[in-house]
């Protein structure tokens, strides 16, 4: 089973992110909706969800990665993102700019280590908190995932502020 789509897909992300948070008008990077209902990733302002992907991949990713490879069927951990955005403060957060480059160079690496993998570490097990048992090559699967989590959560909160921003122009 090929899985070079899915490293392609984490290759172009950073590109992909950058341009969806670029998308976000000026003055709205810590902005909330009055109704989280319907979002697609967790419950974060623009500049949060950056944030958080560039966290959990050196946080989440790389170390869930790491353990994989070279310990024997580990229990990687779920991490509680609400509670590491308090933890690292997100809601004071200003540079997108820099979170971006800092996410860049993560998957830069991300995606070296994976590209290098000899055929039979894709097949190396692991339980993976609240998903249950997982191959290397599912952990990739369900990183690209959260990628495209965090897209669709992007583009759900430019629809909300599209739709702020009509309500207060006919109010």
């Amino acid at each position: 089973m090929t899985i070079d789509a899915t490293l392609q897909a984490l290759a172009a992300f950073p590109q992909q992110l950058a341009a969806h948070y670029a998308a976000v008008p000026a003055g709205f990077a810590q902005w909330a909706p009055t109704s989280w209902e319907g979002v697609p990733s967790e419950r974060f302002t623009p500049l949060q969800q950056v944030l958080h992907v560039r966290d959990i991949e050196v946080d989440g990713y790389h170390v869930r990665f790491q353990r994989t490879l070279h310990e024997t069927h580990p229990l990687l951990a779920d991490i509680d993102s609400y509670a590491l955005a308090a933890e690292r403060r997100y809601a004071q957060a200003a540079d997108a700019t820099a979170a971006l480059a800092e996410f860049r160079v993560a998957r830069t690496r991300t995606v070296a280590m994976l590209a290098a993998l000899h055929p039979d570490d894709w097949s190396r097990t692991a339980q993976f908190d609240g998903y249950g048992p997982v191959t290397m090559r599912g952990l990739v699967h369900y990183l690209c995932s959260h990628d495209q989590q965090h897209l669709a959560g992007l583009q759900w909160l430019l629809g909300q502020i599209e739709a702020s921003c009509v309500a207060t122009a006919t109010s």
